[in-house]
């Protein structure tokens, strides 16, 4: 499919309420172009206001370009729908998410903001991996870079050694190749709360959806994020990986790191809400169409986010 076509499409499901010509300023005026009216939300304390949604890069994103699939069509398609934060790593398909991105970045570095991540906890891997990064995504600066995936083998006593990943992070922040810095993870509750306690991150990416499992990261890692006034960014909001929580998903039939598996499965809108109703500042979408893009954007754009009764609800009825 044409670009051309492809963007037509979400134009045509009518996501956010707006005439073609508000929707796609683009396409009648030069220059950057502005955001269609959007939901946006304070990360943190860092000064930013995002999107409430995240094109994630992972699902469609990381897929190699097919015949009848372009994943950056499909990041033309978000950032034309208005989401303007995009998310990737060079860890997703060896670094094919941040080639897929290059092209809308390149083409909308200004009006984007865009995070990476690396799982190197060595100064000379990290810089080496970012410098990869970066020619990938055609651009010479991103404005998140996080340490990715804590987890269980991790040392944060090694991180800040002169020959750890944090003085690296800290250079490329100085060398304002990188905007603000933070932490992701999904193994354990605990071990990330000791993390943001012990270092200053200015976000934290982690798992938040109504299954009981995860309910440590709501009620306990969540408030201390917040307390700290960190950007917090919701991810698995669909459970991970196939989005095994959503109605009309396969099941994964197995509970592992990165499926959130259920028998009671519910509508992808009404996920959305449930993230959007806890206090974040965004959640990562990961989706494999244009029809998924539209119908997430639609439950961000055109309904309220889930209320405390209804999220206490919810999550009885999945937990």
């Amino acid at each position: 499919m044409k670009r051309r076509d492809f963007i037509k499409s979400v134009a045509a499901t009518g996501v956010i309420g707006l005439s073609e010509g508000l929707l796609f300023p683009g396409a009648q005026a030069s220059g950057p172009t502005p955001a269609p009216a959007f939901p946006r939300r304070p990360l943190g304390s860092t000064g930013e206001r995002v999107t409430v949604l995240a094109l994630g890069g992972v699902i469609g994103m990381q897929r190699p370009p097919a015949k009848d699939f372009d994943p950056t069509e499909l990041a033309e398609a978000a950032f034309e729908a208005g989401i303007r934060y995009f998310d990737t790593a060079p860890s997703y398909n060896n670094g094919q998410s941040e080639t897929n991105y290059g092209p809308a970045v390149e083409r909308h570095r200004k009006d984007i903001f865009l995070a990476t991540k690396t799982q190197k906890r060595t100064y000379d891997e990290a810089m080496r991996e970012f410098e990869s990064s970066l020619k990938r995504l055609r651009t010479d600066h991103v404005d998140l870079l996080q340490l990715h995936g804590m987890n269980f083998q991790d040392r944060p006593d090694l991180w800040d050694k002169p020959d750890g990943v944090l003085p690296a992070f800290r250079k490329l922040r100085d060398q304002k190749a990188v905007r603000f810095l933070g932490i992701t993870g999904h193994e354990d509750a605990v071990i990330l709360r000791r993390a943001i306690e012990m270092y200053e991150f200015d976000t934290l990416l982690t798992t938040l959806n109504p299954v009981s499992r995860r309910r440590p990261f709501r009620e306990d890692l969540l408030p201390a994020a917040n307390r700290k006034k960190m950007g917090v960014i919701a991810m698995k909001v669909m459970g991970g990986g196939n989005g095994c929580l959503a109605a009309g998903n396969p099941s994964k039939k197995l509970i592992q790191l990165f499926h959130d598996d259920t028998s009671s499965q519910v509508p992808a809108k009404t996920l959305v809400r449930y993230a959007l109703g806890l206090p974040i500042s965004v959640a990562v979408i990961g989706v494999a169409s244009v029809e998924q893009l539209r119908e997430n954007i639609a439950a961000a754009v055109d309904l309220p986010p889930l209320s405390d009764g209804e999220r206490k609800t919810l999550e009885d009825r999945v937990g």
